[in-house]
């Protein structure tokens, strides 16, 4: 990692950075000082390397967490009765002008007719006059107030509670309406809110042009630069005292060769010299000690790297904080681009053969409730796929491997496919968060899930790879498989519908990948030990493949 600040953010916060952190934070040092050697409780607090940090904010990567949290409450103890008022609808489409006029006409002829062919005409209505409503009714969840009728049409599709059955409209009444846990999975209308407040950022599209006006989304690009650098920074951090532990062990087993003696030949109670290897062993303790020196003064140069990036970031958080209301039509753009990144992603869901009608119906429901894609349930699919694939939220940087939770959009639609709408933040490729696009009445939750994540794989291992994604890891070697069997076709699309097999077959003992094929991903996209200890036992097939990962490790080609 490079020591120099990014340019745009030393203009920004007011020309040269001072040469350490403020005055107060751990680790730092005043002109003309000692800086303070770093102490185990200054670099691992609870879940940031320094302890007046705490704890990590909702939209801080916490690197620290190896896991998703259980979820032990998955419905309201007490159901809600948003969907027995009388006025819901007339609530959803106030003030909303001649778009909400359409869109009740087209929704009125769809209920009304009987004719196949016209409902098919209406239905069409309804799609178009949907999306040209909810356009000009997104602006309102920039708002400090939304109605919750209009934050229920968003966030699950929900315009007419009578389009559904007294049972059906029963089970959305009993989903968690608020958010109580700090994971990064968010319903459409939190999504929106988020990206118009400026907590998230833009999804990224190919038309990145800013106008030079847009204050705010130029801070929050400088934001995401220097979130990178210090989440880097930390990572480096941790690594940096990861080694100095290593090493410090290695020193310990070697002085104690050093002082294992047995008696003097023809003596009593005297040692005998040293050994021709104890001797070695004493040049490696000097070789050793050399490398640990060298170790602390990079964990010394780290903390400070840390405590500059960390400053960075809060002095451009209060860049944006002062900004306040001036910055609103700034918001409004944000947020207007993202509701047009947002109907694409319905789109991909979907599919081109599937049901793109927008809001609920009870024609096309036909889900239980531990069936629909709700915040909680989908964290449990999460937590389910993680205790298979075990490195799916991991991402390597300068040999340490970094968990980063993915931004998950739980989207309203029929579709039966998640996808990953981009594997990192362009300003922050090493700890910024993938995102995802969850359809929540899926037919297969977890297998949607496992689609979003397989291509989360795909794209992340082939952006690290590069331009050498067809020569090296996961990518190289999936591809060099492909063109071996003479495929055809988009590569990308076979590997997730392999990667699918891996872990809702393979996993349970079906071999229905090929052998060379099983080979690739046991090595790039490895299971739990839990799981490969299972298989081990259940086929030959398994068993040399753990063998393999046993002679890697030995001969340290792992």
């Amino acid at each position: 990692m490079s020591d120099d600040i990014d340019p745009e953010i030393a203009a920004l916060i007011g020309g040269a950075i001072e040469e350490y952190a403020p005055k107060g934070k751990p680790g730092s040092k005043q002109p003309g000082t000692t800086p303070p050697k770093p102490t185990f409780d200054t670099l691992f607090g609870n879940a940031s390397v320094t302890i007046d940090k705490g704890t990590k904010g909702e939209f801080e990567v916490d690197l620290s967490k190896k896991s998703f949290d259980p979820v032990t409450k998955f419905e309201e103890a007490k159901i809600n009765t948003y969907f027995d008022d009388p006025q819901y609808y007339q609530k959803v489409l106030t003030n909303e002008g001649e778009e909400a006029q359409r869109f009740h006409d087209a929704l009125r002829k769809f209920l009304q007719t009987t004719d196949p062919k016209d409902k098919t005409v209406f239905r069409q209505q309804v799609i178009i006059t949907f999306w040209n409503l909810a356009q000009r009714m997104v602006p309102k969840l920039a708002a400090t107030s939304v109605p919750l009728a209009k934050q229920l049409f968003f966030r699950f599709g929900m315009a007419l509670p009578t389009m559904l059955a007294e049972d059906q409209r029963q089970m959305f009444a009993k989903i968690i309406y608020k958010k109580e846990r700090p994971d990064p999975v968010y319903y459409l209308d939190e999504w929106l809110r988020n990206v118009a407040i400026g907590h998230i950022s833009c999804s990224s599209t190919d038309e990145v042009q800013v106008r030079q006006s847009d204050e705010r989304t130029r801070l929050l690009s400088l934001l995401q630069k220097a979130q990178g650098k210090r989440d880097t920074a930390e990572a480096v951090l941790k690594a940096r005292s990861d080694e100095r532990k290593t090493l410090e062990q290695q020193l310990k087993d070697r002085v104690e060769i050093l002082c294992e003696h047995e008696n003097y030949e023809g003596f009593l109670h005297i040692p005998a010299p040293y050994t021709e290897s104890q001797r070695k062993t004493m040049s490696e303790i000097m070789e050793l000690l050399r490398k640990l020196q060298a170790t602390d003064k990079e964990l010394i140069r780290s903390a400070e790297n840390f405590n500059e990036a960390d400053a960075d970031v809060e002095k451009i958080n209060e860049k944006i904080t002062s900004l306040g209301a001036e910055n609103n039509k700034a918001n409004l753009e944000n947020l207007m681009q993202e509701f047009n990144t947002i109907r694409q992603m319905h789109k991909m869901c979907v599919g081109r053969q599937g049901n793109h009608f927008p809001i609920l119906y009870k024609d096309y429901f036909h889900l239980r409730f531990n069936e629909i894609g709700t915040r909680e349930n989908v964290i449990e699919a999460l937590r389910w796929l993680e205790s298979i694939d075990a490195e799916v939220f991991y991402r390597p940087y300068k040999n340490t491997m970094n968990r980063i939770e993915p931004y998950v959009i739980l989207l309203p639609n029929y579709g039966d496919f998640g996808f990953c709408w981009e594997p990192f933040d362009k300003y922050n490729r090493h700890t910024s968060r993938a995102r995802l696009a969850i359809p929540m009445y899926t037919r297969n939750l977890k297998l949607a899930v496992v689609y979003a994540a397989g291509d989360m794989r795909w794209q992340s291992a082939k952006e690290r790879a590069s331009h050498y994604w067809m020569e090296e890891g996961l990518t190289g070697n999936y591809y060099q498989w492909f063109t071996s069997q003479k495929m055809k076709g988009d590569v990308k699309l076979y590997f997730i519908q392999d990667y699918i097999n891996w872990v809702m077959k393979e996993s349970d003992g079906m071999q229905k990948l090929d052998k060379e094929l099983r080979g690739i991903f046991w090595r790039y996209i490895p299971f739990t030990q839990r799981i490969k200890e299972n298989l081990r036992d259940r086929s030959l097939t398994y068993k040399e493949l753990y063998q393999r990962d046993i002679n890697r490790s030995l001969s340290d080609g792992y």
